[in-house]
């Protein structure tokens, strides 16, 4: 965390260079376009004094330097370029841990509370309700953070998430009575929701094709390592100790934020293309590729005006097939993967290990299961610089789904014991984090347009919160209702299911710009295998 800070006060001083290069007229042309009373008097332009503000920029640019000839969604950066990248995604890190705190807060304060000598002892219910409610107050935040990241930027909506993130562990570490923890919850739940949109928002558009997998995989990892902190603090402080240790990382994530620069996609959508054109230029290490990669963005911004796309209302635009398919996969998804048990395992860790019988402590298994998520995370974000998603997301739900049921076929011949019902358990764990745990954040990165990601992301994560505070307040019940058997085999089933819609629907997105993969949405194949595979000569 120190050399991160260290690096951003050090490294990141803004340097903007033009240099002279050959020539497509890319540039001229469209200036040449803007320029005409036409398009003054379009309705596709949203502002005099932002057709005035492009015709400024494309000026900067046109009248020393053009672009050259390039393969549309092929940048790369230069050494300082990817260091840049990975600096950024370190204070996004930083942000991804802290949020990992309330999630696995309630799987070691819940025995503590249960404790005879605890001063605010609990029941099963209430218990139920410390876990789950934290999953209440996310899609109140998740609701909030598509706006708010369109209106103040990527950047800002992450650091203003820190607040009440701390707000909520002050509350959760002076709780003096049940309610007040509840409120803790709810406004650390609240924070939680804010920010996750965003962090996949934001890395998403920062980073290259080539780094974008595994920039937007990291969070995981770090989130995974918020988890296993909070677990290991559990396992030797009292829950009031850990709520207060929690709040370093937010508020060192505030700090190294502050030198991060704004995405230069929401900058360029906004009319502000010099500010977007500087922080291109950081993040790409050399003024040439920065020019081509926001040259594309601006192309494909003035073809949406021109189509008279920007007039068209947020719920009409959603409706529309190449917002609509990648939308309605998402979701599809999210509702199968929460169904198949990723959250609820980490929520209530200690509990579903003890449940599911064996000889290992469950407090032991517990923080194994941390670990291995944490080392999976690690392992899938490297996997994703070689690795296609298509292929690491159906390992994931074969394996997961192969553990789930063998599991529940296990439990349902008697009580568990031995060490294969926690290894199962293990297995579980590590192939649902291999591609199912990650897959969210990237479709959201990769898979939703330009023009709607920061409202659809808020708004997925909304409705994917809504749907896991539900299943996880109800666990408890189902556990009674149907067993354990029958719980694992309702997380194989759904493992299953997910790993056959993902199959048939998902498009391979390694390597491709984000522009490519809106083009992709724009055709009308649904299946992954009837798409057009050739398109000037490039697989997609």
């Amino acid at each position: 965390m120190v050399f991160t800070l260290f690096g951003y006060v050090v490294y990141f001083q803004p340097k903007f260079r033009v240099v002279r290069i050959e020539s497509d007229g890319a540039h001229e042309a469209m200036l040449s376009q803007n320029q005409t009373p036409k398009a003054v008097k379009s309705k596709e332009a949203k502002s005099s004094e932002e057709y005035e503000a492009l015709q400024s920029f494309l000026r900067s640019i046109s009248s020393t330097a053009t672009l050259p000839p390039y393969v549309k969604g092929e940048t790369y950066s230069s050494v300082r370029g990817v260091f840049n990248q990975c600096l950024i995604t370190c204070a996004v890190l930083i942000l991804a841990a802290g949020a990992g705190h309330p999630i696995g807060f309630s799987a070691v304060a819940l025995p503590q509370l249960r404790n005879e000598n605890s001063t605010l002892r609990i029941d099963d219910d209430m218990g139920s309700w410390i876990a789950s409610i934290h999953s209440a107050a996310t899609p109140l935040g998740s609701m909030l953070s598509g706006p708010i990241m369109e209106a103040i930027g990527r950047r800002r909506t992450l650091q203003t998430s820190t607040l009440p993130l701390v707000i909520g562990w002050i509350l959760i570490g002076t709780a003096s009575h049940h309610a007040l923890l509840l409120l803790g919850r709810v406004v650390c739940g609240f924070a939680v929701g804010i920010m996750a949109a965003p962090s996949q928002v934001y890395l998403g558009e920062i980073s290259e094709p080539r780094l974008r997998g595994l920039l937007i995989g990291t969070p995981f990892v770090a989130y995974s390592l918020g988890v296993l902190y909070v677990y290991a603090l559990g396992g030797a402080l009292e829950w009031r100790q850990v709520a207060y240790l929690s709040i370093l990382l937010p508020v060192l994530a505030f700090v190294a934020l502050c030198f991060s620069p704004e995405s230069p996609t929401w900058l360029a959508r906004r009319g502000r293309f010099h500010e977007a054109m500087a922080a291109m230029s950081r993040l790409r290490g050399d003024s040439d590729t920065a020019q081509r990669e926001l040259h594309e963005l601006i192309s494909a911004r003035e073809k949406e005006k021109a189509r008279g796309e920007e007039t068209i209302p947020f719920f009409a635009t959603v409706l529309r097939p190449p917002v609509l398919k990648p939308l309605l996969l998402i979701n599809a998804f999210n509702m199968m993967q929460i169904l198949s048990g990723s959250y609820v395992v980490i929520f209530y860790a200690v509990d579903i290990v003890k449940d599911s019988g064996g000889s290992l402590s469950p407090h032991l298994a517990a923080n194994a299961s941390a670990l291995v998520r944490l080392a999976v995370t690690v392992l899938a974000c490297v996997m994703l610089l070689k690795v296609t998603r298509r292929a690491l997301v159906l390992v994931s739900g074969i394996g997961a789904t192969a553990c789930t049921l063998s599991l529940a076929f296990l439990l349902s011949q008697g009580p568990g014991s031995g060490v294969v019902p926690p290894a199962l358990i293990l297995g579980y764990v590590a192939f649902n984090t291999l591609g199912f745990f990650l897959l969210p954040g990237l479709m959201i990165g990769e898979l939703l347009p330009t023009k709607v990601r920061g409202l659809c992301g808020g708004y997925i994560f909304c409705l994917f919160n809504a749907v896991l505070f539900g299943f996880t307040k109800l666990y408890p019940v189902m556990k009674n209702v149907i067993g354990m058997a029958g719980v694992f085999g309702l997380f194989g089933a759904s493992s299953a299911l997910a790993t056959i819609v993902l199959f048939l629907l998902l498009p391979e997105t390694k390597g491709k710009s984000l522009i490519q993969i809106e083009q992709y949405y724009q055709k009308p194949n649904i299946l992954w295998v009837t798409r057009n595979k050739m398109d000037n000569g490039q697989s997609i």
